[in-house]
This record gives C-alpha cells, structure tokens and sequence, in this order.
C-alpha cells in the first residue's frame, strides 16, 4: 500500500529557499505522476506543480513559474518541489499527490485536486519577516 511523507518545510524569510521531499513507501512511484498542492487557513487546496510519470514534462501555477521546481529521483522514490524566491506572507500546508492510476503521461495543466488517488500528510511552510 502506497504511503506517501512529506518534509521539509518550516519557516523562512521572504527571498528565501526551501525544498521539500515527498518520499513514497509501499511502492514505487516509477510510473506514476506527482503532484504538488497547498493550502491556506480557510481557502481550498490549489495547485501548485506537477511532474508527469517519465519524469519528461512538469508544469506550474502562474504565481510561481520560474521560482519553483519540481523533481523526482526515483532510485530514491522521492519526489521534491524546490522553492526559490519565496514571497512574504504567507502560511500554506504543501502536500504531495499521486495520481490514481498509472501513466498518466502528461503534466499540462495545474493540477487539480480530484486528479490524484494517494495524498501525503502536509508539511507546513510560514513565510514571514
């Protein structure tokens, strides 16, 4: 059964960087896309970035292009969103997904919630000054 952890996050000033891990157990993640949300206190869960199953595409919201990365090392079954450039302020839990079924091979779209099958527990990320 497919179990999915995420660490990383904590508090860092505006500008800052961070890089969070999404790392599976139970099963691979080799021929599975990922996922990554986050949500706010009182707001719904919203996409963040995505990596498609080969590793070949991903694809992000506007509000954080060029600033945020997703990756995956598969020798490691983990999968990591770097985060550059964090801007002030803001509180969010960051989850990594899984889709529900395999090979899904396109990642073109920000993802949406009702995509994923497998959800990771959330790891809490403060921007603050």
């Amino acid at each position: 059964q497919l179990q999915l952890v995420e660490s990383g996050g904590g508090l860092v000033q505006p500008g800052g960087s961070l890089r969070l891990s999404c790392s599976a157990s139970g099963a691979t993640l080799d021929n599975y896309g990922v996922g990554w949300l986050r949500q706010a206190p009182g707001k719904e869960r919203e996409g963040v970035g995505c990596i498609s199953w080969n590793g070949l595409s991903t694809n992000y919201a506007e509000s954080v292009r060029n600033r945020f990365t997703v990756s995956r090392d598969n020798a490691k079954n983990t999968v990591y969103l770097q985060m550059d450039g964090l801007r002030p302020d803001a509180t969010d839990v960051y989850y990594c997904a899984v889709d529900r079924d395999p090979y899904v091979a396109t990642c073109k779209e920000v993802p949406q919630p009702g995509r994923y099958g497998y959800w990771g527990q959330g790891t809490q990320v403060t921007i603050s000054s």
